[in-house]
């Protein structure tokens, strides 16, 4: 627990510095924090390139409104609500883009039965079913699951009301539910998700 209290104090002191414009400091958040930003932005906006964008935008941005932040202690919500709502910018201006999806057909005197093999196809399926949901709805599927965020504090990043996080977590839940009850012949079925709205 000692060591957890020094990190959030070194933290602590990290931000106050940067907030007084100190660039080294904010420099040493950034590094402590931007593989985490680019794994959230990379779930939200299923692009790598546009993820690296958005999270960029968001340093940019942090950098520059980094003196609004008035509570040190709230570094990582702020960050985070700041990568996401660069998220939403950059869904904004996607274009539709066509993908071509290839179906393999597995030859069954080839194949070959096993539980990592397994698991790796459910997590492909789940990311891929995951893509189809509105930005909204995986937004609070990352920050709930990925990030196991508390749902006020999922409300407070992404800056509604508790019940709307319950309402889109059980909507995109039940969507993802929904879509891979009928896998297509290729996609090997998933077991039940759990919803997690607790």
């Amino acid at each position: 627990m000692r060591r957890a209290e020094a990190v959030a104090h070194m933290t602590r002191e990290l931000v106050r510095r940067a907030i007084e414009g100190d660039h080294d400091a904010f420099s040493s958040l950034v590094d402590a924090s931007v593989d985490r930003l680019y794994a959230v932005a990379t779930l939200i906006l299923r692009d790598p390139d546009r993820a690296q964008d958005a999270v960029q935008e968001a340093l940019m941005s942090a950098w520059k409104d980094i003196r609004a932040l008035r509570d040190p202690d709230a570094w990582d919500a702020w960050l985070h609500r700041i990568t996401v709502w660069a998220c939403y910018r950059a869904a904004k201006k996607e274009r539709r883009r066509k993908t071509v999806e290839l179906k393999v057909v597995p030859d069954p005197e080839r194949a070959v039965a096993s539980d990592s093999a397994h698991a790796l196809a459910n997590r492909d399926l789940v990311e891929r079913r995951l893509n189809d949901l509105p930005i909204e709805h995986r937004a609070v599927i990352v920050l709930r699951f990925y990030l196991d965020l508390p749902l006020d504090e999922v409300g407070d990043i992404l800056d509604i009301p508790v019940g709307t996080v319950k309402s889109r977590l059980h909507r995109a839940l039940a969507s993802l539910r929904e879509s891979m009850a009928t896998p297509a012949a290729d996609e090997p079925p998933v077991g039940a998700l759990k919803d997690g709205t607790a």
